[in-house]
């Protein structure tokens, strides 16, 4: 004879069901203010930092380095926010949130390297600035409204970028990574403040 399922394990069971539904329908909401005002304000310094260089290499090597310090900025700033909120970054709503960023940033890594292999930098602004964009707009399917218009700004500026001059392309590159992170990073603070 099968033991009887106590209703506390009958409980569990459901609980399990609710949570992994919640999970795949909930939206990622573990976006950090203060990893995008940090980032923001790298960007803004490197931007500066940019504008007093002499040759396209120079300005790149200069966002590189702002890249290497803003990534895991806002990789710890995401990590953080989502264990203090609960949220498992490997699972659920959580990781479509992390592969949709993660997989254009990856492309625009990949043809970055093309493009400085050939010294051919007209591009990695526009490169830069859409496929970035286009990381933060997926994923902003899977958080806030607001990180979706983040998404669309960068793509916006990525488009005007392609066919801006070099001087206005790089000063897009420093409104987009500057002041977009830097301005959604406050707004989220904001937010954060009201509702706690």
């Amino acid at each position: 004879m099968q033991p009887v399922p106590s209703v506390h394990d009958h409980a569990e069971g459901h609980l399990r069901v609710i949570r992994s539904a919640m999970e795949r329908a909930g939206s990622f909401t573990a976006v950090p203010g203060w990893g995008g005002v940090l980032m923001g304000t790298i960007g803004i310094v490197a931007g500066l930092a940019a504008a007093r260089v002499q040759t396209p290499r120079e300005w790149v090597l200069v966002w590189l380095m702002a890249a290497g310090l803003a990534l895991p900025v806002g990789v710890a700033a995401m990590v953080h926010r989502a264990r203090s909120g609960g949220v498992d970054l490997a699972a659920g709503v959580a990781r479509r949130f992390v592969l949709s960023l993660a997989t254009p940033v990856a492309a625009g890594v990949i043809l970055s390297a093309g493009l400085l292999h050939r010294e051919s930098y007209d591009l990695l602004p526009t490169v830069w600035l859409t496929l970035y964009g286009t990381g933060v707009l997926v994923a902003g399917i899977f958080s806030t409204r607001l990180i979706t218009v983040l998404g669309i700004c960068f793509m916006g500026l990525g488009t005007v970028a392609a066919f801006a001059p070099w001087w206005l392309a790089t000063v897009l590159v420093a409104g987009g990574f500057g002041g977009l992170h830097l301005l959604t990073g406050s707004i989220v603070l904001g937010s954060d403040r009201r509702s706690g």
